[in-house]
This record gives structure tokens, C-alpha cells and sequence, in this order.
């Protein structure tokens, strides 16, 4: 959640320092399997400086970076930033206008002294639940509450930002994994309401449009979404299922819904034939929902995102130890008239890069600085 947060504000512009743990930084820049590409993924636009804020001296050092910014952001356990002397109450006395962001694994209540993951809350809120097969409880493919709730905390911080425009103070602010995983369970909760059911895993969901599906063409699998009674009729006219257009008991999505168990294997019988570009170039000319069944390492070619400056060149720091140059997805928002996507200012940065120019922005001397290196308070990278 935290570096997702500075991404996020880093992209749009802000000036974010990220302040890593000395001597050996941020432990993601080192994770094995699928947390490999996390650092390179969330922390392009950044300065990095190393800090022990274990010490004295450390934890001055960022109370006198603390004196002019805007927001703090922090992604700790429980109790730590107040332990370590960088608490809000510790860093308001500093400086009153101060926005603390607190990222946590739980917003106030009795759960709020827990840890806790990504995956832990998509167990707990039910997530995971929903996404497996039933008895089969499945983690979703991406860490989406680390991201949802950064975008959570990232609104609330502006907003307070635009609030201290009106009186003159900052204020602690957070926002929450589980919370943000709850928030994805709210259609579930409020149609377990509406319909009276329990609802059923994804895999197993009473469906809300008949034609929902991956369908297997010939030579690969697509998915179509048919989700209006006029886009039936053209998808019918496009595949050549007049007895299926003109049929009365099709004639609305509701009554097509009750009709899935034999309407699907239908459907899939008559697109069998066809390889999935046939079947895309008439479900384009119908006006349909389709999508190929992607995976991750294709939106590195892909052209909608190529096209307008939805891809970052950005360096990536190997397992082998050598750096590649990739392109990654850029934040999803466009600006003005051009319809400009946010850009590269700064490669992801090495451990303690930018240690010099933080420090002397901050109005420490050059002797403070090289002593402060000999004691190992900071690290400072050439």
C-alpha cells in the first residue's frame, strides 16, 4: 500500500521521498517468485534515502525532512511509528500542517492491533471466497487491496489537503486492507439483500446476463459479454442464429438468464467453427463485449496501451543482477484536451540514491552528512 501510495502521488507530480530502512532498504527490493517485480512495479518517480530510524540521530534526520512537507505517508505495523519517534503526535508538533497518511492492515475497531496481508483480508472479507470454486477459496490474481487501498488513501490525502487550504492545519488520515476488501464486497452483501440468496462463488454465481462467458473457438478461447436485448439481436444476426433471435422465450435478458443451461451450450456449438479473429471482427461489428483470454506478459505488446502513452519505459533490476529495460503500465488517468498520460521523471530508484541532494534541500552541511555515513544513521549511494 505504501509505495503503491507514493507511485501514485509521484506520478501526478508530487516530490516523494522514499525512506527506506538502513543499512539494507526496502526488503522488496530483494523478494523471490511473484513479489520479484514488486520495487521496479511501484517505485518509478522517486528519491530514495536510507535512514535507521533505530537511532537518535536517525530519527532527527527525519524530523528535519518532516518540517516542510506536505504528507507523510507510512506502511507500518501497529504501534511501530510511534515506537521509533515518528508517530503523528511526534511529527504534528513539527510541523502542524503535516497530512499523515497511516496505511494499515485495519481502520479503528477491535481487529486494529492486527497484522495483516493483502491475501489474509481477501480470506477474511470474503474475497477469495468469491473468486475460487466452491470449498476451493482462491486469492485474486493481483494484490488489488494493496492498490484499492492506496487509491483510498491517496483521495482521503488530497482531500485533507484541500481542507487544510481552509484552516491552516493537517490531520492523521488512513486507510485499511481489510476495509478496502470489504468495499469489494459490497454488491454481494447488498444482492444477498435484493434476492434473498446467499450469494455463490463467481465460478458458480447465478449469472446477471445470459451471455457472460469464455467460449472456445477454434484455435484458442474468447470471452463475450451479451448484456442488452438489442445486443443479442445483432450477435444472433451476426452468427447466424435467427432461431435463437426469434425466439420468444429469449426475448429478454431475465428470461434468457433462466434459460443458460441449454442457451450456452448452444451458443457454443455455433461458434466452434469460427477461429477467435472471426469471432472478435463479429462481435466488434455487433457492438458486443469480447476480450481475448490475456495474460499478464501480453500488455507488453499491447497496442491500445502502446498507442498513446499507456506504457513506461522503466529499469528493472534482474534476480540474475543485471538491469533490463521493460515497459510497464502507466498510471490510468489522461490529462486535458491532448489526453496526456503521466510519464517517467526517474527510474526506480538504488538504495540511498539521492541521499546528498535530499539532505542538502533539507539544510544539513556536508560534514554533517559524511559523518552521518561513518556512523551508518544513513546510507548514501554515489
Amino acid at each position: 500500500m505504501g509505495p503503491c501510495a507514493g507511485l501514485i502521488l509521484a506520478d501526478l507530480g508530487a516530490d516523494v521521498i522514499k525512506v527506506e530502512p538502513a543499512p539494507d532498504g526496502d526488503h522488496t527490493r530483494c523478494l523471490p517468485g511473484f513479489g520479484a517485480g514488486f520495487f521496479a512495479g511501484f517505485n518509478r518517480n522517486k528519491r530514495s534515502i536510507a535512514i535507521n530510524l533505530k537511532h537518535p540521530e536517525g530519527r532527527a534526520t527525519v524530523h528535519r525532512l518532516v518540517k516542510d512537507a506536505d504528507i507523510v505517508i507510512e506502511n507500518y505495523a501497529p504501534g511501530a511509528m510511534e515506537r521509533l519517534g515518528c508517530g503523528y503526535a511526534d511529527l504534528e508538533a513539527i510541523n502542524p500542517r503535516l497530512i499523515y497518511l497511516a496505511l494499515k492492515g485495519f481502520l479503528a475497531g477491535p481487529y486494529e492491533h492486527r497484522p495483516a496481508l493483502d491475501e489474509v483480508v481477501q480470506f477474511q472479507a470474503g474475497l477469495a471466497y468469491m473468486t475460487g470454486p466452491a470449498g476451493r477459496p482462491l486469492r485474486a490474481g493481483a494484490s488489488v487491496n494493496d492498490i484499492t487501498g492506496a487509491i483510498f488513501g491517496v483521495t482521503a490525502a488530497l482531500a485533507a489537503v484541500r481542507e487544510r487550504d481552509a484552516t491552516g492545519r493537517g490531520q492523521r488520515i488512513s486507510s485499511a486492507l481489510f476495509e478496502s476488501a470489504a468495499f469489494f464486497m459490497v454488491t454481494h452483501m447488498a444482492g444477498a439483500v435484493a434476492s434473498g440468496h446467499p450469494p455463490k462463488p463467481m465460478p458458480e454465481r447465478h449469472h446477471a446476463w445470459a451471455i457472460y462467458d469464455v467460449f472456445n473457438a477454434s484455435d484458442d478461447q474468447i470471452f463475450i459479454g451479451v448484456t442488452s436485448d438489442k445486443q443479442w439481436i445483432r450477435f444472433t444476426e451476426q452468427f447466424g442464429l435467427a432461431a435463437l433471435g426469434d425466439n420468444p422465450d429469449l426475448a429478454t435478458n431475465v428470461m434468457r438468464a433462466s434459460h443458460r443451461s441449454w442457451l450456452i451450450p448452444a451458443v457454443q456449438e455455433a461458434l466452434a467453427p469460427f477461429s477467435k479473429a472471426v469471432i472478435a471482427e463479429r462481435c466488434e461489428r455487433a457492438a458486443v463485449s469480447w476480450a481475448p483470454v490475456g495474460k499478464p506478459t501480453d500488455l507488453f505488446n499491447d497496442p491500445h496501451l502502446a498507442s498513446h502513452g499507456g506504457l513506461i519505459d522503466v529499469a528493472i533490476r534482474t534476480v540474475e543482477g543485471t538491469t533490463e529495460m521493460t515497459r510497464l503500465p502507466a498510471m490510468p488517468v489522461e490529462f486535458g484536451s491532448e489526453r496526456e498520460r503521466p510519464g517517467l521523471a526517474r527510474q526506480p530508484p538504488r538504495l540511498g540514491e539521492h541521499t546528498d541532494e535530499i539532505l542538502i534541500d533539507a539544510g544539513f552541511d556536508r560534514r554533517e552528512i559524511e559523518r552521518l555515513v561513518r556512523e551508518q544513521v544513513i546510507v548514501a549511494t554515489p
